[in-house]
């Protein structure tokens, strides 16, 4: 019976390590990308800046090797999905102090 509960347990915990954990990972990860983009007065069309300007680039496989996974490309995707990061014609991306207005990433 203990070996049973046992293992009921550590499948629990194995679902809140591979379900909640990600969520938390990024949602410390937003903050950090919205900051990198007003560091680098990246607000505006004007002030559009490209990824690797903003530090924001995925990193490659020798990069990450032997460290915690990195949720700020993860956090990036995000905002641009709810229209917070704007991308111009030119590739290049911009916050819309507008649109987070709108959101509860009032930073």
């Amino acid at each position: 019976m203990n070996e049973v509960l046992f293992l009921v347990l550590l499948g629990i915990a194995f679902l809140v390590v591979m379900l909640v954990v990600p969520q938390l990972m990024m949602k410390r990860a937003i903050p950090k990308v919205i900051r990198a983009f007003r560091q680098n007065n990246a607000v505006g069309a004007k002030n559009a800046r490209a990824l690797e300007e903003l530090g924001l680039q995925p990193k490659g496989l020798l990069q990450t090797a032997g460290r915690l996974r990195d949720y700020k490309p993860r956090a990036l995707q995000f905002l641009m999905s709810i229209n917070v990061i704007q991308v111009t014609e030119e590739g290049k991306f911009y916050i819309s102090e507008e649109d987070i207005a709108l959101t509860r990433w009032r930073i």
